[in-house]
């Protein structure tokens, strides 16, 4: 449905039923499928031919979803993965190995930059970690001859950095590596990153995309931009036999899908982290109102960081779509519809009064999540992040008295009288 508005794809693409077939995607729960040829079954498992025989593999309810969001994102493949986490951790190690580096902006979700800078660090891939407004001369100093990729996401969470992609993709390609981009925040409503020089894009579902805080999920889409087999000796997974597959080689096989299909077959085969065809049913009625419910969420964003603005108690507020906001030149873009749903600030008092304030909430919630219907608050330093030191804290952009404040689509003056009692003495 590449053709059609955004609005039409977040409700229609992906499933396409025939006569009599349901109206509303079907949750096919099962972890196999029956064939009557030993023959073709031989096929399946040898990738010589396309179909479903088990689930952690692929599933027709997940294939539709992901075909969706491939679809909003403008890409050529895509796939639905157990988490975010998972999503970004395939999304590098399906072309990084032992001995392989990164290059990372350092504003990063937390529990990404831990993923970057200990956990593939112990399988033999190092991070390079860089500050998002570095110079072109110090972005390409990361570089190192075994730099695969380079990741960054679009607004930061927490730090609602945003990113500069021309800057990210020019140093990208200039080194032969594609560009991997985090796009959870703000969602292909008001972001798509293929069209800014990105090569894949990664989700974490779980936030948006649901919207409802009912299922965990993640997604990877590639656009079929970037040209492995020119660069075959770098990315040699993609471009040489695979002897798992009878020497197959995707680049050759599968062209633009080499990169998705080799995830699926290879890393999800292995390791297994597959999205519940329950949780892609729940991901897709989310899908079906992202259009709606994200232009609510980044209106009610600015609403409230305008009344914080004017309070007395109130040291700072950092909200991107503001005018004066460090990023808002950036903001207009790459994304001059919206941002998120997501504002941080401080109080005057310091991280002993947001914790006080944050206590007093009735209707707002403190919670481990963000970026759905119903609006919540964290203290990063404290939830999130706490596994950072304090250097690695002021790199991501947390700041100790650090509020992340995500508005959900309640009345607006109602979640501001929820937050005017809660700063009361």
């Amino acid at each position: 449905m590449s053709n059609y508005k955004m609005e039409t794809k977040c409700v229609q693409s992906g499933y396409n039923p025939g006569n009599g077939e349901p109206r509303v995607l079907p949750i096919v729960q099962s972890t196999t499928f029956r064939y009557t040829s030993s023959d073709q079954m031989g096929r399946l498992f040898d990738l010589e031919e396309s179909g479903y025989f088990y689930t952690r593999l692929q599933n027709p309810t997940n294939d539709a979803v992901a075909a969706k969001i491939c679809d909003m994102e403008g890409g050529v493949a895509a796939m639905l993965t157990s988490s975010g986490q998972a999503a970004n951790f395939y999304a590098i190690m399906n072309i990084a190995e032992e001995g392989d580096h990164i290059v990372c902006a350092s504003a990063l979700y937390g529990g990404t930059y831990n993923l970057f800078a200990h956990t593939i660090r112990k399988m033999g891939v190092k991070a390079t970690f860089v500050d998002p407004d570095c110079t072109e001369e110090e972005l390409n100093a990361a570089f190192q001859e075994n730099t695969k990729a380079v990741f960054g996401e679009t607004i930061a969470n927490p730090a609602l950095t945003v990113f500069d992609f021309e800057k990210f993709a020019k140093a990208a390609h200039a080194h032969h590596v594609p560009l991997i981009v985090d796009n959870t925040f703000a969602t292909p409503i008001n972001c798509r990153p293929f069209e800014w020089g990105a090569d894949i894009v990664t989700h974490s579902t779980t936030k948006y995309m649901d919207g409802h805080a009912a299922c965990v999920g993640g997604a990877i889409v590639d656009s079929g931009n970037f040209d492995w087999a020119a660069y075959g000796d770098k990315f040699a997974g993609l471009t040489t036999p695979d002897e798992t597959y009878h020497g197959i080689v995707y680049t050759e096989k599968f062209g633009k899908a080499a990169y998705i299909t080799k995830a699926t077959s290879q890393l999800m085969r292995d390791l297994g982290s597959i999205q519940s065809p329950q949780n892609a049913f729940l991901l897709n009625l989310g899908l079906e109102s992202l259009h709606l419910r994200v232009p609510r969420h980044c209106e009610n964003a600015v609403k409230m960081a305008q009344y914080l603005q004017g309070h007395e108690k109130v040291a700072w507020v950092n909200c991107p779509s503001l005018p004066g906001s460090k990023d808002y030149d950036l903001v207009q873009k790459y994304m001059p519809d919206g941002t998120c749903g997501v504002i941080t600030f401080g109080l005057k008092g310091g991280r002993e009064a947001a914790v006080k304030m944050m206590d007093k909430l009735k209707l707002v919630a403190i919670v481990t999540h963000v970026a759905d219907a119903r609006s919540c608050v964290l203290h990063p330093a404290s939830h999130t992040h706490r596994q950072m030191n304090e250097q690695e804290l002021l790199e991501a952009g947390v700041q100790p008295d650090l509020i992340r404040f995500s508005l959900g689509i309640e009345n607006i003056e109602d979640l501001i009288a929820d937050v005017e009692q809660a700063l009361e003495d």
